[in-house]
C-alpha cells in the first residue's frame, strides 16, 4: 500500500508552513511573514493514527498575480493539486475571507479531489469564533479551526484529513505483481513499457522528464499478472531546472514504496551514475526486490568479456546490492526484454520465501561451528536461535546473549550463508537482534 500524498495549498502568508513544520515536529519550512517565502515544494513523511503519509507544503497561490515568482509559485501547486490524494486548503480568520481565497477554492473544486478546509490563527480554539462561518461560502465545506503556531486544533485536523486517506490495496488479487520502473531521466523507462505491452501505451520523448506522473498499466503473461508502474525519471536536485520535476522524485519514491518488484534501469551508455546509485539505495532500504536492467546495450561497442567487465562494474559502484541479477537488454530492439518477466516472477518468489525455523537454526548451528562468533573482552556472542518474522523482504529475528557483540561483519557472514543456502537471489534480508537473557 502506497503512502497517500497530502497537499498543503493556499493563499501566501496563511500559515501554511507553520502547519507543515508542526505536523512533522521539525523545522524545514522557512516561516516569515513575507508573502511567498516558500517558494519550492517541500515534502515529509508523517503519520497520524497508524497510517504513513507524504505531506507536501507548497507556496502560495496568488491567482491575480503577474508577478513571474507568484506565477510559478501557482504552478507549483497546481502540481501538487494533480498529484494529491488529499488536499489542505488554508485560509486565515484573521484576514477574513479574500477574493484570492474563492478564487483558490473554484480551482480546488475543478480537481475533484478530497479538500479539508482548515482556517488558521485562530488564537482560542474550541471557542467557535463567529469569524470562521463566512469560510463556508467558500463551498468547500466544514472549516476546521486551528492555530498552527500554538498546535491547536491540529487533531481534529488530521482526523479529517485521515478520514479521506485511499484505502487499504492489498485486496488486491495477490497473485498480481506491481512492478516500478525506475531510474535516472531518459534512460528508456517508458520504451521498456512500451515494448513490453506490444504499443505505444506511454509517450515517448527524447526530452528528459518527459513522463511527469506515475502511470499503472496492467498486463497479463500467460497465466501471470502484473502491474508496471512506469514514474517519472528521478534527476539530481542541482540538475533540475523546471520546478515541475521536483514532484517527480516524491512520486517516484511514492512508486517503490507500491512495489513488489523494481527494474532499475541504468544507461548502458552512461553507466551507474551517483545518481542510479541513491535510486537503487532507496529500493534496497525499503526491502524491495530489485533487478538490475542495463537498456541501450545495443549501442555498447563489444568485445571479449565486455558484458562480464561490465556486470564487475555495475556491482562495484552498487556494492549494497550484489543479490540482485544483472540483465542487459536494448528496449529499442526488444533485446532478451522478454526474459524480464521470467526474472520478475522469480525474484518475487524470493523475495516472499519462508524458511522453516529447524532448517533456518540448522544452518545458522553450522556457519557459527565453521566460523567463531566475535567476542570483546572475553565475552562472546552467542546466537541461541533464529526465526523467520517477516517476508518481502525476509526478516529474521536472532536471539542472542548482547546484541552489541553482534558485529556488522559477522552479520553480513550469516546473511552470506543464508544465500548460499536458501538463494533469496533478488531481494534484500533483513535481521533484528533480540537478546535473550538467563542462558548463559
Amino acid at each position: 500500500m502506497g503512502k497517500p500524498l497530502v497537499a498543503i495549498v493556499g493563499r501566501p502568508n496563511v500559515g501554511k508552513s507553520a502547519f507543515f513544520n508542526h505536523l512533522i515536529g521539525k523545522r524545514i519550512s522557512i516561516v516569515e511573514d513575507t508573502p511567498g517565502v516558500t517558494r519550492d515544494r517541500i515534502y515529509a513523511e508523517c503519520e497520524w493514527r497508524g497510517r504513513s503519509f507524504t505531506l507536501i507544503d507548497t507556496g502560495g497561490i496568488e491567482p491575480y498575480s503577474e508577478d513571474q515568482i507568484f506565477s510559478q509559485m501557482r504552478r507549483q501547486a497546481e502540481m501538487a493539486l494533480e498529484i494529491a490524494d488529499v488536499v489542505v486548503f488554508m485560509v486565515s480568520i484573521k484576514d477574513g475571507l479574500t477574493a484570492s481565497d474563492m478564487e483558490v477554492a473554484k480551482m480546488l473544486r475543478k480537481a475533484n479531489k478530497p479538500i479539508v478546509l482548515v482556517c488558521n490563527k485562530v488564537d482560542k480554539v474550541g471557542q467557535t469564533p463567529d469569524e470562521i462561518y463566512e469560510f463556508y461560502n467558500l463551498g468547500i465545506g466544514e472549516p476546521f479551526a486551528v492555530s498552527s503556531i500554538h498546535g491547536l486544533g491540529i487533531g481534529e485536523a488530521l482526523d479529517e484529513i485521515y478520514n479521506h486517506f485511499p484505502g487499504d490495496e492489498e485486496n488486491e488479487d495477490i497473485e498480481t505483481i506491481k512492478v516500478a520502473v525506475v531510474g535516472k531521466p531518459n534512460a528508456g523507462k517508458s520504451s521498456l513499457i512500451n515494448k513490453i505491452l506490444g504499443e505505444e501505451r506511454v509517450i515517448v520523448s527524447d526530452i528528459p522528464g518527459t513522463t511527469r506522473d506515475a502511470i499503472d498499466t496492467s498486463f497479463e503473461a500467460g497465466d501471470d499478472h502484473y502491474i508496471f508502474i512506469d514514474t517519472a525519471g528521478i534527476r539530481r536536485k542541482s540538475k533540475i531546472n523546471e520546478n515541475i520535476e521536483k514532484y517527480s522524485v516524491i512520486r517516484s519514491f511514492t512508486a517503490v514504496d507500491r512495489a513488489d518488484v523494481c527494474l532499475i534501469l541504468i544507461d548502458a551508455t552512461e553507466g551507474v551514475t551517483e545518481q542510479d546509485t541513491k535510486i537503487a539505495g532507496y529500493a534496497h532500504d525499503n526491502g524491495k526486490a530489485s533487478i538490475i536492467v542495463v537498456n541501450k546495450w545495443d549501442l555498447m561497442e563489444k568485445e571479449t568479456g565486455t558484458l562480464e567487465n561490465y556486470r564487475k562494474s555495475v556491482y562495484e559502484k552498487l556494492s549494497y546490492m550484489t543479490y540482485a541479477p544483472i540483465l542487459f537488454i536494448s528496449a529499442k530492439t526488444g533485446q532478451r526484454v522478454q526474459r524480464l518477466f521470467e526474472l520478475i516472477k522469480f525474484v518475487s518468489n524470493q523475495h516472499s520465501l519462508r524458511i522453516s525455523t529447524g532448517t533456518l537454526n540448522d544452518v545458522i548451528n553450522e556457519a557459527v561451528a565453521i566460523v567463531q562468533p566475535p567476542s570483546d573482552k572475553g565475552k562472546r556472542l552467542k546466537i541461541y536461535y533464529a526465526t523467520q518474522a517477516f517476508v518481502r523482504p525476509p526478516t529474521f529475528v536472532l536471539f542472542v546473549n548482547d546484541y552489541e557483540l553482534m558485529h556488522f561483519s559477522y552479520e553480513r557472514y550469516i546473511e552470506n550463508q543464508l544465500r548460499k543456502n536458501f538463494g533469496f537471489e533478488g531481494t534484500p534480508i533483513k535481521f533484528k537482534i533480540r537478546e535473550k537473557r538467563g542462558k548463559e
